[in-house]
């Protein structure tokens, strides 16, 4: 058993495909549309296909993120360095996204900092780190 895929509601959904193909290097899949629902969405693919994300769009759905909330809290991404960490978290916050926390090693044994996506969503960029 495996998990196949988690999903993302976003604002716009062509930005939030963007995001996840420049700064994570993800390979957009076609669009689906349902026009009678108002739902739309990309799955994007990571790592030859064998990560996926859904970036989802539906009209009827106006809530803003509340970090605060129970539910899922992040998606994280094994970046594969230190140096790469560093680099992909100078790159956002140069290009005008909110850092929230790290650059760090955590207590269970991560290298990381935490962004916002376009859409306020928390995103992990980390390298696992020998213990």
């Amino acid at each position: 058993m495996f998990i196949d895929h988690a999903a993302v509601y976003v604002e716009d959904l062509e930005r939030g495909a963007r995001f996840y193909e420049q700064y994570f290097g993800g390979v957009r899949g076609e669009r689906y549309e349902n026009p009678r629902t108002g739902f739309s969405s990309y799955f994007i693919t990571f790592d030859g296909g064998n990560t996926r994300l859904e970036v989802m769009h539906n009209d009827a759905i106006a809530r803003p993120v509340d970090r605060g909330a129970r539910g899922y809290a992040h998606v994280a991404f094994n970046v594969g360095s230190r140096e790469r960490v560093d680099e992909l978290t100078a790159q956002l916050v140069a290009d005008g996204y909110e850092k929230i926390s790290g650059l760090r090693v955590t207590g269970d044994g991560y290298y990381e900092s935490c962004i916002l996506d376009a859409e306020g969503n928390v995103l992990e960029s980390l390298k696992p780190e020998l213990k």
